[in-house]
Formats: structure tokens, C-alpha cells, sequence
């Protein structure tokens, strides 16, 4: 009986490609894997890539996700330093390390090493959280909030027990809710608010006190000036009087130079304004106007 060629082609391509498969096996970008022989650890892969191995019962590939995962705890409740109850969630960002402690210690599978993930994150949540005040975690005064602080003590904690213990890297962690128990949420507002008007009152009295000081600084400024001002004007008016000293001398020696003077710059004063008057014309000073003036006492 003749076979048909392309049929033999055909068979013959099908049992290449499935011997390529039975004898090789790719792992992607986003994978790691684990060969085992005959059931123990052979080798880990975590380079993406086609490889050769034995069939099956000899060798089985275990193929894992390597990309980030990330999972939520549950809403816990844990206490301050400073006893206020709080109730915490917090969210883990992992991915896996170690792929052959990852397949011993969970045979591969993702929900059950999130489940076990969950007590070390829940221990780790409440140990750094004692250890840090209510005020640190919610609070008005950006300096007094250790937000970031506060997570990277949880992560430094979760962190080296989750990847010696679960061959898993714990990438990030961080505080997702914050609540108070209903039952003290009063008694916190009170807290809060009584912190607040303590503040306010501390402010209150710093500003006051810094105000008697300006005002002080002020009154002692001013008296410095005015006291300068005085000086100053005893010292003109004593310089005055040494001219007017000078004056006199002169006018005792000519008195009818003095006399005279006198009488221009009271008529100086006169006309300085347009005016009308009705005057003896020999009533000091206008007795000057008459082209033969007689100096007058």
C-alpha cells in the first residue's frame, strides 16, 4: 500500500514537535522555575529561555509567576504607646526569591503563601506600632507624623523572616487604614482637642510676651530719640543765644543803628501783603518814607 508523502510529512513534523516538547521547556520574562528529578530539587531557573530536559517521570518543571504580587491583611486592632486602641490594615507588595524554597515550603501555590505571610505581617504591624505614639499616626503637625518611619520598621521586620524562612522578597509595606474603635473615639477627639487648645494657649502666651517686648524695644527707641531731640534743641537754642549775646553788644555800642533796623523790619513786615493803612507819616517806621527820616525811639 503507497502512503501519501504529505501525509509522512506530516506525521513526521507532529512527532518532532512533540518530541521539542516532551524533551525542552520555555520560561518566560515573568517566570522562574524549578526542575526536580525524580522528585528532589535539581536546579532553579530564573533566566528567561528554551531548555532541554528529560520527560517526565525523570524531570518536572514547576513554573512560578516572578512578577510583584500584592495582598491586603485583614483590619486588626493593636495598641499605641500611649494605650490608644487603633485598628490597622496594611498592604504587602512580595514577589518570589528563592523558587525551590517557595515550591518545598508551598508547592507553588500563590493563596497559600499569602496565607501564611499574614500572622508574620499581623506580628510585625503590632510590634512596631506599640512602640510608636498616637500623635506619630494621625496628628495636625506634619513634623511630629512618622508615617514612612513607621513602614519601613514593618517592612525591616517582615522582610527577613519572609525570605529565609518562604523563599519570598518583600518589596513594600504600608499603613492602608487607619480607625479608631467606636468606643474611645470620643475620648481621643476630647484628647485632641484639649492638645489643642493647650497649644493655642502656649501661642497665645509667646505672643504676648513677644509683644511687651517689641513694645518695650519700641517705648526705649523712642525715648532715645526724644531725648537726643532735647539735646539738640538746647544746644540751637544756646548757640542762639550766643548770637543774640552778640547782637546786643553790637546794638549797645550804636543804638541808633539798632533803633533803625528795628523800625525796617517791622515796616518789611507791613508790606508784605498788599494792605491799606492810615498812618501819620511820621509814626515809626513809616517815618522812613519820607526821604528824610528821623530815627525815633
Amino acid at each position: 500500500m503507497k502512503r501519501n508523502p504529505i501525509t509522512m510529512i506530516t506525521g513526521a513534523v507532529l512527532v518532532i514537535l512533540f518530541l521539542f516538547m516532551l524533551f525542552s521547556y520555555q520560561v518566560r520574562e515573568t517566570q522562574v522555575a524549578v526542575v526536580t528529578t525524580f522528585g528532589r530539587y535539581s536546579r532553579s531557573i530564573t533566566e528567561p529561555g528554551f531548555r532541554l530536559r528529560l520527560p517526565w517521570p525523570v524531570e518536572k518543571v514547576y513554573e512560578f509567576d516572578r512578577r510583584l504580587q500584592s495582598f491586603e491583611s485583614k483590619l486588626f486592632q493593636t495598641i499605641t504607646r500611649d494605650q490608644i486602641n487603633i485598628l490597622a490594615q496594611v498592604y504587602v507588595g512580595w514577589r518570589i526569591a528563592d523558587p525551590r524554597i517557595f515550591l518545598e515550603r508551598f508547592n507553588g501555590d500563590l493563596q497559600e503563601a499569602q496565607r501564611t505571610l499574614e500572622p508574620v505581617v499581623r506580628n510585625a504591624k503590632s510590634e512596631v506600632l506599640g512602640t510608636h505614639t498616637f500623635s506619630e499616626l494621625v496628628s495636625t503637625d506634619l513634623e511630629q507624623l512618622k508615617f514612612d518611619q513607621v513602614e519601613e520598621e514593618m517592612l525591616s521586620r517582615v522582610r527577613q523572616q519572609a525570605e529565609v524562612l518562604y523563599g519570598m522578597k518583600i518589596e513594600l509595606v504600608g499603613i492602608k487604614r487607619l480607625e479608631l474603635p467606636e468606643s474611645i473615639t470620643t475620648s481621643v477627639f476630647d484628647r485632641m482637642r484639649a492638645e489643642r487648645q493647650r497649644l493655642v494657649a502656649l501661642y497665645q502666651t509667646e505672643g504676648d510676651r513677644e509683644a511687651k517686648i517689641i513694645r518695650a524695644n519700641a517705648d526705649g527707641q523712642a525715648n532715645e530719640i526724644l531725648a537726643q531731640a532735647r539735646a539738640e534743641a538746647i544746644r540751637i537754642a544756646g548757640e542762639a543765644e550766643l548770637k543774640a549775646q552778640e547782637y546786643y553788644a553790637v546794638f549797645e555800642q550804636k543804638p541808633e543803628l539798632a533803633i533803625f533796623l528795628l523800625q525796617l523790619k517791622a515796616l518789611e513786615e507791613v508790606l508784605k501783603e498788599r494792605s491799606h493803612l492810615i498812618l501819620d507819616a511820621k509814626t515809626p517806621p513809616l517815618n522812613l518814607l519820607d526821604g528824610n527820616p528821623q530815627i525815633q525811639p
